[in-house]
């Protein structure tokens, strides 16, 4: 699992884009978006392979950024 934790300090809001797979071979990009003290968004997408996943991850990282948002942490969880 790889998660990237997004933040814009001046409005107190997050953005989250997180790549996992499952037992059959699939994977999903989780995309997660609100305000501190507020009730988040969420979307889930599923494909087919790392490589779309990681692809459409990344689109919707360059996106946040162009948005003000800043990457705050990177983590790998260990398996």
């Amino acid at each position: 699992m790889l998660s990237l934790l997004l933040h814009r300090p001046t409005a107190r809001a997050f953005y989250r884009v997180e790549i996992a797979d499952n037992l059959f071979g699939e994977y999903s990009v989780l995309r997660e978006w609100g305000r501190q003290g507020r009730r988040a968004g969420m979307r889930v997408n599923w494909f087919s392979n790392l490589r779309e996943a990681a692809q459409a991850a990344d689109r919707w990282r360059g996106r946040a950024i162009r948005r003000g948002y800043r990457l705050t942490e990177r983590r790998a969880a260990q398996g």
